[in-house]
């Protein structure tokens, strides 16, 4: 994925300075001393010095996706990488190597975000478009220290950092949970007059969920657990979770204005606890 940023970024240089007949080299070698000494023409060197990983854009959470199949697809969020570029210009004269600078500045400054007609494949699936910050005044802290690193003289540079969505994760497809079981008894260590059930006795409820069938909207739906006389709240996409149930049975009641009430038994627990309109 790195390369191919690299090719975009060189696409967009071309594109944008713009770079005609080749007057230009655009590279990505490492600036050293024996790679600048070979120069014969002017030259825009990319070196990428570092990468580390946004973490103020880390979101550790799962994305969850519901198939049509009654499975859930379940995916890790993307890390959120910045790779830093610095950005040289190298030329037989000073004033050529700033009036490429400035070019590139020019053409840097007027794409906030990677052109998506630009994006080869493997770029194409990024959750938002990829960002370029340029001269960005918390990178490239200390140019001298690369330079020595490098072994070459301290020049002017441009820092470009590049922020790319990165997915090692692998996707989990697995049932939709329908049933949630809440077991408790007597904890362990405590007297038996603090215990929540009696020795030898386990107590449980139970969280299910469902979904109303058919054809929507389903806002203006109206369903009841009649042996409680409880309201329960339906999702517009028409799902629903009752909870604290002992096991047993149970009769919801469908309701709507214009519509015949509707009652339907279900069991729990239970592998189903959807309603057909």
């Amino acid at each position: 994925m790195i390369s191919d940023l690299d090719e975009v970024l060189r696409q967009l240089l071309i594109r944008e300075l713009p770079v005609r007949n080749g007057e230009v080299n655009i590279d990505f070698q490492q600036p050293r001393r024996e790679w600048s000494s070979r120069l014969s023409r002017p030259t825009l060197n990319l070196f990428l010095y570092h990468l580390r990983e946004n973490t103020t854009l880390r979101q550790p959470e799962w994305e969850i996706r519901r198939n049509g199949d009654g499975t859930v697809t379940r995916r890790r969020t993307p890390v959120r990488m910045d790779l830093h570029y610095m950005i040289t210009a190298w030329a037989a004269e000073p004033e050529d190597e700033h009036r490429l600078l400035t070019r590139t500045l020019m053409a840097l400054f007027r794409n906030a975000t990677l052109p998506d007609d630009l994006l080869c494949e493997s770029l194409r699936d990024q959750p938002v478009p990829i960002p370029i910050r340029v001269a960005d005044p918390e990178a490239l802290r200390n140019p001298a220290d690369l330079w020595n690193a490098l072994d070459n003289e301290l020049r002017p540079a441009i820092s470009c950092v590049v922020t790319l969505a990165l997915n090692p994760y692998q996707e989990l497809v697995g049932p939709l949970v329908r049933t949630r079981e809440l077991r408790f008894g007597q904890a362990v260590g405590l007297p038996l007059r603090e215990s929540l059930a009696e020795p030898g006795q386990a107590q449980a409820l139970w969280a299910v969920g469902g979904r109303v069938q058919g054809a929507g909207p389903f806002e203006g739906l109206s369903l009841t657990l009649v042996e409680r006389g409880l309201r329960v709240p339906v999702q517009p996409d028409g799902r629903f979770t009752v909870g604290n149930l002992e096991a047993g049975t149970y009769t919801l009641e469908l309701s709507a204005e214009g519509r015949k009430p509707r009652q339907q038994r279900i069991t729990v627990p239970s592998t189903s606890y959807d309603i057909e309109v």
